[in-house]
């Protein structure tokens, strides 16, 4: 059963001009998309840098409000909620941001950041409750309770985004949006995330969307995996499927920039959209083309032209 399902989701955003900033167009960073997160599964998402990844993930968790569409949640959808019909869906739904160094508050201690969402939702009886939790939470990611009385700038950046995990696991969510966890991160310390978000997806039975342009850590945390292409998902496979044997022109294009491990090894470079197209261009004639999504195997779709 799936635990999240969006249809047809939208955000769209003006583009202003002259003294009164008046609307002359509209970004449509998402742009109808559909798609479906069964529990306990972790899906991953990718694309290139501004294809909506991002604005996406936030738009489903209602940080972004949507300018259409459809989000349901545990069968509900929550786009019919008001901000206090909104607070016990925030303790199902939460979120890992990009940046380990700005998603931290400077002023506050780990303590206190982690102690946050204790507070606000009143998860914890008194102090002592809520000191136990927060050196609960900082162990399950590998640090020790003694930095909770530390600041954000006395950490590394994997450090940093260990305590945004903690902080996201504070409320026991059942659903997180990574949202590039590890772009920041050296490679060394890459791995060390990735393998931690999998130990906790298995001992608290989480369910993760993963966004990341590095198409080598999607193949190795994800089940399957979904291609954003200027606001709209172009192909949905299994991971193994999509990496194996790519449909669409956009995955193939992605697929051939993966670094090889061979330098001897020689890998056609597949350019798209075709040399000469600007990004304007792309998006445009994307977004004028009348599309459908096909099956062309077993769980495996993509969005093709309709004749």
């Amino acid at each position: 059963m799936s635990l999240v399902e969006v249809n047809e989701l939208k955000a769209h955003f003006p583009v202003r001009a002259g003294v009164l900033q008046r609307p002359i167009g509209w970004v449509r960073a998402v742009d109808g998309v559909s798609l479906a997160v069964n529990e306990g599964e972790t899906v991953g998402l990718v694309g290139e840098s501004g294809c909506g990844k991002t604005t996406l993930g936030r738009t489903m968790l209602r940080l972004i409000e949507p300018t259409a569409g459809e989000i349901r949640f545990d069968g509900q959808d929550i786009t019919q909620l008001d901000r206090a019909g909104m607070k016990p869906f925030r303790r199902k739904a939460q979120m890992i941001f990009q940046d380990p160094y700005g998603s931290l508050n400077p002023r506050m201690t780990i303590g206190n950041i982690i102690a946050e969402p204790l507070r606000i939702h009143k998860l914890c009886a008194n102090k002592n409750g809520e000191r136990e939790r927060v050196a609960e939470l900082l162990r399950s990611v590998g640090l020790s309770p003694e930095h909770a009385r530390r600041y954000p700038h006395e950490f590394s950046g994997g450090q940093r985004q260990r305590i945004g995990i903690a902080r996201a696991l504070a409320v026991e969510p059942k659903f997180i949006i990574c949202d590039e966890p590890v772009s920041a991160l050296d490679v060394s310390v890459q791995a060390q995330i990735i393998n931690l978000l999998q130990e906790l997806q298995e001992k608290l039975t989480l369910t993760y969307l993963f966004i990341a342009h590095d198409l080598a850590v999607v193949e190795h945390i994800s089940d399957r995996v979904l291609v954003m292409y200027y606001g709209k998902i172009v192909e949905e496979a299994s991971a193994e499927d999509i990496y194996r044997d790519p449909v669409h022109p956009y995955t193939k294009a992605l697929l051939s920039a993966v670094p090889t491990v061979e330098p001897s090894e020689k890998r056609p470079r597949i350019i798209w959209p075709p040399l000469g197209t600007t990004a304007e261009q792309a998006r445009a004639s994307l977004q004028q083309k009348k599309l459908e999504r096909r099956e062309v195997r077993s769980n495996h779709w993509v969005l093709e032209e309709v004749a």
